[in-house]
């Protein structure tokens, strides 16, 4: 009895460290499985619909991701896929995926994300809907840009949706010392985001990792853990491809993003300006909801819920969720608040 104890711990050790082992398998796991087509492309850009297979609403999705990772976390797989549940519920589904950009695109700045691709994105959502409105939904820094697009869009948007999003700079949490220092023009970054010109995807994730992690072992300590479960160890192959994937910014977009925004707080403060025109928080009537986690680290509740005291929406509702900065996306299905508050207002 006691020898075949033993061979099943060891058959459950063996499966354990094959598990773990299988991250550094040469074999991607395969991510954005969602039927889809391209209807828009211009430079790397690409407008992604995903027809729903259950069409119950007349309001479609416009969905803007950040500008430092693939957009595949809302894609992951099936049963992991934020884009396939809103599908399954009956909402057509359009992306706005920015591609990855190259050395030409460095003098690209957050205005032409706006000119080039956000906005043509959202007409040609809304003329190959047929829709009279969108439901505009942001994660991230990407709930920044559909907040700032929401601010000056002459397109009909319904709802606004931002999840994790930041929009209030005038307190960060980590690195505080590092923002102080930029604030008071004692570090300045320019030179180096100038001679750089394109900042590198590792670039990226070395900032990332010291907002975030500095010491980053809490993922294969989980793996390890959990690695004799095979659904565990695909779905965390799928979300660490994903974690570590960063791709590279435009050092204009960066130098705009740092000045602008993180600087001179100028969204929250009334003083932003695109292409010219003044993207007032204050012009936001869409049906507003924003979302914060509680062990976000990256975007914490203090840098989203100011934005409910300068909209002038009527309808505008803050939720703060359990859970963490990119968890939301990661269940395979809609939350229960943002399904319902959603299906009452599309």
């Amino acid at each position: 009895m006691a020898n075949h104890d033993n061979y099943k711990i060891e058959l459950e050790e063996a499966k354990r460290w094959k598990g773990f082992l299988s991250q550094w398998d040469d074999q991607k796991p395969k991510v954005g499985q969602t039927p889809k087509e391209a209807i828009w492309r211009k430079n790397k850009a690409t407008l992604w619909h995903y027809p729903s297979p259950n069409k119950q609403f007349k309001t479609p999705l416009y969905l803007i991701y950040s500008l430092i990772n693939e957009p595949y976390i809302l894609d992951l797989g099936p049963n992991m896929s934020m884009i396939e549940a809103f599908g399954k519920e009956g909402y057509e589904v359009y992306l706005i995926d920015f591609g990855i950009p190259g050395y030409e695109d460095k003098d690209m700045t957050l205005d032409d994300y706006f000119t080039r691709y956000i906005q043509p994105g959202a007409k040609r959502a809304l003329s190959h809907s047929k829709a009279e409105a969108l439901t505009v939904m942001g994660f991230c820094l990407g709930g920044t840009l559909a907040a700032i697009y929401a601010a000056i869009a002459d397109e009909p948007i319904k709802n606004l949706i931002l999840l994790t999003t930041p929009v209030d700079f005038s307190n960060v949490p980590v690195l505080d010392k590092w923002a102080e220092a930029l604030k008071d023009g004692s570090l300045d970054l320019e030179p180096a985001i100038d001679a750089l010109g394109l900042i590198p995807a590792s670039a990226i994730w070395a900032g990332m990792r010291l907002v975030t992690s500095p010491i980053y072992f809490s993922p294969q300590a989980s793996l390890l853990q959990n690695s004799y479960d095979d659904n565990f160890v695909e779905r965390w192959r799928r979300f660490n491809m994903w974690a570590e994937g960063h791709i590279p910014l435009p050092g204009a977009t960066l130098k705009q993003l740092l000045n602008d925004l993180g600087k001179e707080n100028k969204l929250i403060n009334n003083k932003l300006k695109i292409n010219n025109k003044h993207a007032s928080l204050k012009n936001i009537k869409a049906n507003l909801l924003s979302i914060s986690t509680t062990y976000d680290r990256l975007v914490p509740e203090e840098q989203i819920k100011p934005i409910m005291k300068h909209v002038t929406s009527k309808d505008k509702t803050h939720l703060s969720i359990e859970g963490g900065h990119a968890s939301i996306a990661l269940t395979g299905k809609i939350p229960d608040y943002l399904s319902n508050w959603l299906k009452e207002r599309s």
